[in-house]
């Protein structure tokens, strides 16, 4: 495929930041999970359009298996980079603050059931506004699952505001107008798949999601492994840690990135 014809800076700064951090210092399903993106990327088991997912072909045609396939391809070196600093950053904080099996299960249910909302919100607006398009359109990319953690993360660190384009929100509001945003900064975006993201994220701090995993977590653990809690400072690393530059990214600067990224990428329509 073309992007494997040229140098993949993207990759090459997501290695950087990676080696700043240092792997010893980015807990296991959180390394795991961007192992797994970086690995996809460099070797795909198949090309973008049989992995992306939409009502379409998950749903019409039953190539359910798009549902697994799609949150973990990327469209370019770009889109992965930003995609996995952002992992780096939220995974690392709630990993430390639910434990690796919570949050193994957080990531596994997510990157499923966000393909599932997005093929409902899909029919939705397909039938309301009897419009087939978007029984067509097709996402790939984490950024879905990136938006839920975005809402797990207001709920275990509430309070605080953010800057969204020159505005600050409270964070309670700030996945909500990001979503905006960046549909206006970029309106090729997944609007669909960052409210799926979001929907998601919502049925785990406000619906029952978060006991079931709990539950299936507590099943998988033999031993009552409680994760050692980690206090933040106010810039939201560590206290007793070392903060390497680059990593702990605020806000404002993610929506940037989110520009920046929007631009790169014409061809997909991406979560």
């Amino acid at each position: 495929m073309q992007r494997r014809q040229r140098i993949n800076v993207g990759l090459m700064l997501l290695f950087s930041q990676i080696y700043q951090v240092g792997v010893r210092n980015i807990p296991p399903v959180t390394l795991a999970t961007m192992a797994a993106n970086i690995f996809l990327f460099l070797n795909p088991m198949k090309s973008l359009w049989e992995v992306c997912i939409s009502v379409q072909e998950g749903y019409q045609r039953g190539d359910w298996q798009r549902l697994l396939l799609s949150p973990f391809h990327h469209a370019d070196d770009w889109h992965l980079y930003f995609n996995m600093v952002s992992m780096l950053w939220k995974g690392t904080r709630l990993e430390r603050k639910l434990g690796s099996v919570l949050f193994g299960c957080i990531i596994a249910a997510f990157s499923q059931l966000i393909g599932v909302m997005y093929i409902i919100l899909e029919m939705l607006l397909a039938e309301i506004l009897v419009e087939p398009m978007y029984r067509q359109q097709c996402a790939v990319g984490f950024s879905g699952v990136l938006f839920a953690l975005k809402v797990l993360i207001n709920h275990y660190y509430p309070g605080g505001s953010s800057n969204v384009m020159g505005f600050h929100v409270p964070n309670r509001y700030a996945c909500w107008v990001e979503l905006i945003a960046i549909h206006i900064v970029s309106p090729g975006s997944s609007f669909v798949g960052h409210l799926a993201g979001i929907l998601v994220g919502l049925l785990y701090t406000q619906g029952p999601l978060k006991k079931i995993l709990k539950m299936f977590a507590g099943s998988l653990s033999s031993d009552d492994h409680s994760p050692r809690p980690t206090h933040f400072n106010s810039s939201g690393g560590p206290q007793n840690e070392r903060r390497p530059y680059g990593f702990w990214i605020p806000p404002e600067e993610q929506l940037e990135q989110e520009e920046i990224r929007r631009r790169r990428l014409n061809r997909f329509n991406r979560q």
